[in-house]
């Protein structure tokens, strides 16, 4: 096998407390993630050449700036193993919009080439692979929703419902490093035995971002986003990470498919139904 095509989902933070602020300029958090139906598409192939990406968006990188290609190297260096490779990536998730696109792009390189190179990485190691590029794209290794701490890498697996989500971004970019740069204290950790409880009744009931205070302050029609996704039906409605993009949960497809069409058509952005995978 030399070709592989693999999904890169997205995600939503349904939850994120900041807890402390490190000397290596990350913040600690809690965090639950939850990984989406909305996905790129990557395509993994071995040549003899040099590692190269290409692109649906012309806007984007396709040099080492780019976390997909970092990834590969970071593999070729963590294997001490000589290959060529070209990477083709469909984008379908919004660029710097708080869903993880780039981290999960990176996710399924090391998940490609582990399985194309014949798995020289056990999963302790493609995870510490994975610290090294980002504080998400551990994350993405895993399937299903989980519990983050630390920087968001240290994760434990959760059970939650397949609720649906429906995603509007409002067509800006957000720079992760300004909204925690901003984020002023105090910093308190959650109780982790009631988060432990809550986790267990609906979302709705205990969704939080912390990073929505600087955020919504210097855009607030993000604001005004939330809250028509709630008069949409939606049972809770958040920005997810660092933003701009909000999302609502909804009960069922139904329901999502008909808000995001009526959304999309009031407001004319970019606009999306999608499950939560469990």
């Amino acid at each position: 096998m030399n070709s592989l095509t693999l999904s890169c989902p997205a995600k939503v933070n349904l939850y994120l407390k900041v807890v402390a602020r490190r000397p290596d300029g990350y913040h600690d958090l809690v965090t639950v993630m939850q990984p989406l139906s909305l996905a790129d598409e990557l395509v993994l192939t071995l040549r003899a050449a040099a590692i190269s990406l290409e692109c649906n968006r012309p806007d984007l990188p396709v040099d080492e700036s780019n976390l997909a290609v970092r990834a590969a190297l970071a593999f070729q260096k963590a294997t001490s193993q000589a290959f060529g490779l070209h990477l083709r990536l469909d984008k379908k998730i919004p660029v710097a919009a708080g869903l993880g696109g780039g981290s999960s792009n990176a996710a399924g390189v090391l998940r490609g080439l582990n399985l194309l190179r014949g798995k020289p990485l056990n999963d302790r190691r493609l995870q510490q692979l994975a610290r090294s590029l980002g504080a998400d794209v551990p994350f993405f290794l895993l399937d299903g929703p989980a519990l983050g701490q630390g920087i968001g890498d240290r994760l434990t697996r959760l059970t939650l419902p397949a609720h649906w989500f429906v995603l509007v971004n409002p067509g800006f970019p957000v720079s992760t490093a300004w909204v925690y740069a901003s984020l002023q204290p105090p910093f308190a950790a959650p109780d982790k035995a009631m988060l432990t409880r809550l986790v267990q009744d609906h979302p709705s009931d205990w969704l939080h971002n912390d990073l929505e205070t600087v955020t919504l302050s210097r855009y607030p029609e993000l604001t005004a986003l939330k809250q028509a996704l709630l008069s949409e039906g939606a049972a809770g409605a958040l920005m997810s990470g660092s933003g701009p993009t909000v999302f609502g949960i909804f009960t069922d497809e139904a329901a999502a498919v008909q808000a995001a069409s009526r959304l999309e058509a009031a407001t004319g952005l970019w606009t999306a139904a999608v499950q939560g995978l469990t």
